[in-house]
């Protein structure tokens, strides 16, 4: 008779989870699930709404990267207006994305995962957390604050707001600029937010040999990888076209269309977890498998485009095969590459007098009953897809989050590092850990990423005092 390890929840990640680790016979591991049973219907619920309260509404889906559903709702109004916004506008709307970038990834490097990196995958759980990295590693943990700090004072320099700066973005446009003080203020933040992403880098890099073994078994397979890339194939995470690569680095498709996403992407659902499961259509589900998100980012570009990360990209790539790394445990790696770049690019926007003029909004009336907006949210490729009536009210929304895209790599992962290190017959907590390990890797935003409507199971249970079933519905 087969047997079940659930591990429930899955700590230090954004959001609800669990692993369920199913067992053959003899104590080995057949097969690991990673589900995600919470249920929002964001999806759903925006229905009836008017077009342009979208920004505001789908920024409320996740406190951490608020500012990533409001930049790609924003688009998908601006393709519903039919406008092509003032550039002062669009380069405030990037500096805005790089503060984004920045805290959250410095959130899930320091805070989330680092604890087992410098701490050890077999710590005292009661000390491997962020109060035992302060506890032995007061500057580090400190830094990490700082570095956090930093890309919430960039968007709250431009509205006002660390979170849900829904009045600020709007529609063809933003509704105020930034002024040179303010710029002023961010530019004499960047020396310390650089520095703290050098140093960690380093150390992160002379941590390597001995995270051999977590390099070599976490989630370390052949994928297709996706991403939007600029039109030279650099490092794109506001705009750009869409670009698809082969597990050898063969690019496969280039510079697609994102708002045709549905003739290359489709979307599958099962019966154990809320979260979709997007795969690549020509290959078929689940055969259509891909990665997004910085590993993936790092992996489809052929440079960054800021001189600091793009060699620390061609160090980066010397660990893949062909410039493709495969092993989702160097997520770390590709945060931190892009933690570089997002602070040199935030300079380069800071020191361009354009981003100072009033010219920051494009006036249209609803023109357009369709609209999609794309762009690269700090853990993969962000799509909002927006249908609406004559009148501009909503009757349909579509969003693909980025960690869904992730979805067939999460289950995929989670079963290597389950296969290679969970005995069934003698557990022990570093041995489970370690599938936490990976799902920490791969950075998951549950609360975003679970809209699905259609399909999707749901059960209702009535029990007694005493625990007794005493009824059950499903539908």
């Amino acid at each position: 008779m087969s047997k079940e390890i659930v591990i429930d929840p899955i700590t230090r990640i954004e959001g609800h989870a669990k692993v369920t680790i199913h067992l053959a016979d003899d104590g080995t591991v057949q097969e690991a699930r990673f589900h995600v049973e919470i249920f929002r219907g964001f999806e759903k619920f925006c229905e009836g709404r008017p077009f342009y309260e979208m920004p505001s509404i789908t920024s409320r889906i996740c406190g951490i990267c608020p500012v990533s559903h409001l930049l790609a709702s924003a688009k998908a109004c601006d393709d519903m207006l039919s406008v092509s916004i003032p550039r002062t506008a669009t380069q405030l709307r990037r500096l805005m994305h790089m503060g984004q970038i920045i805290q959250s990834h410095a959130l899930s490097f320091f805070h989330l995962s680092s604890p087992d990196i410098l701490l050890g995958m077999d710590a005292d759980p009661s000390k491997r957390n962020i109060f035992g990295l302060i506890d032995k590693y007061p500057d580090l943990a400190r830094q990490g604050i700082r570095l956090r700090r930093f890309g919430q004072v960039i968007i709250e320099s431009l509205s006002s707001k660390r979170i849900h700066s829904s009045s600020w973005l709007l529609p063809g446009g933003i509704s105020t600029p930034l002024s040179r003080d303010k710029a002023q203020r961010l530019l004499a933040q960047m020396p310390e937010a650089l520095d703290i992403t050098l140093k960690t880098t380093e150390m992160f890099k002379k941590s390597l040999p001995k995270l051999m073994p977590e390099v070599e078994d976490f989630g370390n397979f052949p994928s297709y990888y996706m991403g939007l890339v600029t039109p030279d194939g650099g490092l794109e995470h506001y705009d750009g076209k869409i670009r698809i690569v082969d597990p050898k680095g063969k690019i496969v498709s280039d510079y697609l269309d994102p708002s045709r996403y549905t003739e290359y992407i489709g979307e599958a659902t099962e019966s154990w977890s809320y979260m979709k499961f997007p795969y690549y259509k020509p290959l078929g589900y689940p055969d259509g498998a891909y990665r997004v998100g910085p590993l993936a980012r790092l992996n489809i570009v052929s440079h960054c485009g800021t001189p600091l990360a793009d060699e620390e990209l061609k160090e980066f790539k010397k660990l893949g095969k062909n410039g493709i790394v495969q092993s989702s445990f160097l997520y770390h790696y590709a945060r931190l590459v892009e933690l570089l770049f997002c602070i040199e690019r935030t300079k380069e926007l800071l020191e361009d007098s354009e981003i100072f003029e009033n010219d920051i909004q494009s006036k249209a009336s609803f023109n357009r009953r369709e609209g999609v907006g794309v762009l690269e949210a700090p853990r993969g490729t962000l799509f909002h897809h927006y249908k609406a009536n004559g009148e501009g009210i909503i009757t349909g929304v579509n969003l693909i989050i980025a960690t869904a895209h992730n979805n067939l790599a999460f289950n995929k992962a989670v079963t290597q590092v389950a296969r290679r290190y969970v005995d069934g017959h003698r557990l022990n907590e570093g041995m489970l850990n370690r599938v936490e390990v990976m799902v920490r890797a791969l950075d998951p935003c549950l609360s975003c990423s679970t809209h699905m409507w259609r399909n999707m199971p749901l059960s209702i249970v009535l029990h007694d005092s005493r625990g007794n079933v005493l009824d059950k519905i499903r539908r």
